[in-house]
């Protein structure tokens, strides 16, 4: 199973220097890749232009979108800048998909809220495909629109999708799954790792799907105390009490070894690859947790 890194791009207080770092400690570190997810309406770094300084700093690793929300952009202005990315990081890019979870990301980008579907997101994959195949997408265009990625057929594309229909609907158009478990727990992972690969054979798909995972991490002393302040702030959305069960239930608080164990599951429960997320800014977390990572692979 490969390891990936998540920049915590939810945490207020980034800066060039604190990117630097990040992507610095990842590059170094025992990961396949980084990963990062988009919101609007959070402290967060826009992701295009984050991602792009990401290829920027880094030579070795994937790039990883978990997840664009694809409703909310123009599927052909999209296009040209994932093609672009995947030029400047020399084919390093994986593009995971989804609707995104809130509402007010569709409202701070004036984009009706009933395009938040997998409907429109397959349809943005599907226009996508078309312009990095070179076709002339919409009326009036006088020559393809490029670059073009230098990944044969584009970068690989992941849904950020759940339960059987999401499944159902991903297995027609992606190469894989972008997955999350709330909870950390393997056997989540398994659930979904098995519906997926039911899915893929039921649609008549060749081969199996890319199938990753993500959790939130926390590790030492102050482990339950960073999730609780990371998770209060991240579902912002919820009461005041929804807040703190979810503050308390989802994902892994403890050492490295407990963390190497739990690599080691959800190794076990089939995934292709997990995407480890933090919950503090300090870019020394990617330097704690590659004792896990180290110790997984030994």
């Amino acid at each position: 199973m490969k390891i990936g890194m998540t920049l915590p791009v939810t945490e207020p207080g980034w800066s060039r220097a604190i990117l630097k770092d990040w992507c610095r400690n990842i590059e170094q570190g025992p990961y396949d890749s980084l990963a990062l997810g988009e919101r609007l309406c959070f402290p967060s770094p826009e992701l295009i232009a984050t991602l792009s300084a990401a290829a920027a700093l880094t030579e070795r690793v994937r790039l990883h979108t978990t997840v664009l929300i694809a409703p909310i952009h123009d599927p052909v202005v999209l296009a040209k800048q994932l093609a672009t990315i995947d030029v400047f990081s020399e084919g390093r890019l994986t593009v995971g998909v989804g609707t995104g979870g809130r509402e007010e990301d569709y409202i701070a980008s004036g984009t009706e809220l009933q395009r938040k579907r997998i409907a429109e997101m397959e349809r943005c994959v599907t226009c996508m495909r078309e312009v990095w195949a070179g076709k002339i997408v919409r009326d009036g265009l006088l020559r393809p629109v490029e670059p073009f990625p230098l990944q044969t057929g584009g970068p690989p594309v992941l849904a950020g999708v759940f339960g059987p229909k999401g499944l159902a609907s991903a297995a027609g158009f992606a190469a894989g799954i972008a997955g999350m478990s709330m909870s950390a727990n393997a056997n989540e992972a398994a659930a979904a790792n098995d519906l997926a690969r039911r899915c893929w054979r039921t649609a008549g798909r060749e081969g199996a799907p890319y199938l990753t995972s993500s959790f939130w991490f926390a590790l030492g002393p102050q482990a339950d105390e960073q999730m609780r302040v990371h998770l209060n702030r991240y579902f912002n959305w919820l009461d005041a009490d929804a807040r703190n069960a979810m503050s308390e239930q989802c994902g892994f608080r403890g050492d490295a070894d407990a963390l190497s164990e739990r690599l080691r599951e959800f190794a076990a429960a089939g995934c292709d690859e997990l995407q480890l997320i933090p919950t503090s800014i300090d870019p020394d977390e990617v330097l704690r947790a590659a004792d896990a990572v180290h110790a997984f692979r030994s």
